[in-house]
This record gives structure tokens, sequence and C-alpha cells, in this order.
């Protein structure tokens, strides 16, 4: 075979090396970067954009639905507030949550656990964040089986221990991540604390912010004791470099598909 037919053979296997020793790219509730925030357009935007994931937030409403926003209200995204716990499924469902972001996504609305399950393809991992307390765990849980989901690929994460826990005790088929921002770390006690929350709740993996002074030897102890780690919020090449110098199985960003090819230049 001759040389310029061997470059393109060469490219194509760089690049799957390139690939294979990157972190997996999870869609920040989605590909937010373009599509309004924990849409189901946003997430099918991630997936497009060759994103290994996504996550996206959910709270329980008045009747019971377990629903994708970010927010406690619906105000930012919606314009109009309505809170999400005091709210029925059919007021909720109603609200436009796709015009603040552009005009092109009017008529987005928030979507049901069970809806963004729907269109979670084969092979991809979903990110379930509970902004709500422990309350929540049984309804998700029925949704799940429901959807007879794949317990290795979806992942429940928490700022709250408790619900780390809870998820950990009535759902162990599924791992529960403990998310923290690590803000306080350079205060031994603090530090002390945020391993005494990922020991008590049993968490199996630690979520924490890229921006706080975490140091690289206290993330390999962590990944030492079979934590996996994920970063967010990555955007930009730099910072997802630092990351992977971490060690991190899983990196959290608004624009997965340039991230990816950011970081395959």
């Amino acid at each position: 075979m001759t040389w310029p037919k061997l470059v393109p053979l060469f490219l194509s296997f760089a690049s799957m090396a390139i690939a294979a020793d990157l972190p997996l790219l999870v869609g920040h509730r989605g590909a937010s970067h373009v599509a309004p925030e924990n849409t189901i357009a946003s997430f099918k935007l991630a997936f497009e954009e060759g994103a290994d994931g996504i996550e996206g937030d959910f709270y329980l409403t008045k009747d019971g639905e377990v629903v994708c926003i970010h927010d406690a209200d619906t105000k930012r995204v919606a314009g109009t507030k309505l809170v999400v716990k005091e709210s029925t499924w059919p007021e909720l469902s109603k609200l436009d949550v796709g015009s603040w972001k552009d005009p092109k996504y009017a008529g987005e609305h928030i979507p049901r656990l069970g809806d963004v399950l729907d269109v979670l393809p084969a092979g991809k991992r979903f990110f379930l964040e509970i902004k709500d307390g422990p309350q929540i765990v049984g309804p998700i849980g029925k949704i799940l089986a429901e959807k007879h989901a794949d317990p290795a690929r979806v992942i429940f994460i928490s700022f709250n221990a408790d619900v780390v826990k809870a998820c950990r005790e009535q759902l162990p088929a599924f791992q529960a991540h403990l998310i923290s921002d690590l803000k306080e770390f350079a205060d031994p006690a603090k530090r002390a604390g945020y391993e005494q929350q990922l020991e008590t709740s049993g968490a199996q993996g630690l979520q924490f912010n890229a921006k706080s002074p975490v140091e690289a030897e206290w993330l390999a102890k962590v990944k030492g004791k079979g934590l996996l780690l994920t970063s967010w919020t990555v955007d930009d090449g730099e910072t997802a470099k630092k990351m992977i110098g971490f060690g991190v199985q899983h990196i959290t960003t608004n624009r997965p598909g340039d991230l990816r090819k950011e970081l395959s230049r």
C-alpha cells in the first residue's frame, strides 16, 4: 500500500486512539449551549453532537409526576412562576420552556422522566440528578421499572447525601454518586467532612466542581477506593485537560460536540 493510501488509515486509527483515551462526555442538561436546558430537544441535540450521555435534573410534582427541570420553580425558563412541588403535571405541561433560549425552540415543554428515558439511545448513559428529597426515590424507581431501564446506564446523582443513601438502599441495582462543589477543600476539617459524606451515604462516585481547589492526590485516593469521578461543568479544552490529568471518567459539559472536537485536535 502506498503512503498516500496509508495516510487516511493512519489518521483514522489516530482518531480512534484519541477517542479511547478521553473520558466520556456528558451533556449538561443536554446540549444546553444551544438548546433550552432539560428539554427533549436539548437531549437529542447532545446525542447528535456525539455525547456519551446526558445529565438532567428532576423534581416531584404535587400529583406525583417526576419532571425534568433544574429550578424549584418555572420562572427562569418559562417566564411564569409555578413552584414545581405545589403544581400538578397538567399545569406544568402547558408551559413553554423553549422560547427563552431561542424562538426556534418555542413549544418545548417540560419533559417527564419517562419521556427522557424514551429518547435515550442504546449504549448511552443517563445521569439523573435528584433535586428533591428522599421522597422522590420511590416514584423514580417505579418509572425505571415500567420503562425497563438498564441499571448499567442510569446513574443517580445528588448534592444531598440522604438522597444518595436512599437510592443505594431502595434501588441498589443502580449506581448513586454524590455531587459536591468542594469549594472549602483547603480546610482540613471540610475535606474530612467530604470523605465522611462519601462513606456514610454509600456513594459509588463523586461528581465535583471543576473550579474547586481540589488536589490530584486526594482525588486519586477517592478513585483508589473504587469510586467513579465526574467533573462539572467543563466547557473549555484547558480545563478539560486538567480534569483528564485528575483521572476523571466523565466530563460534564454544556457543549459536548465542540469540546470533543477541541480535545481531538
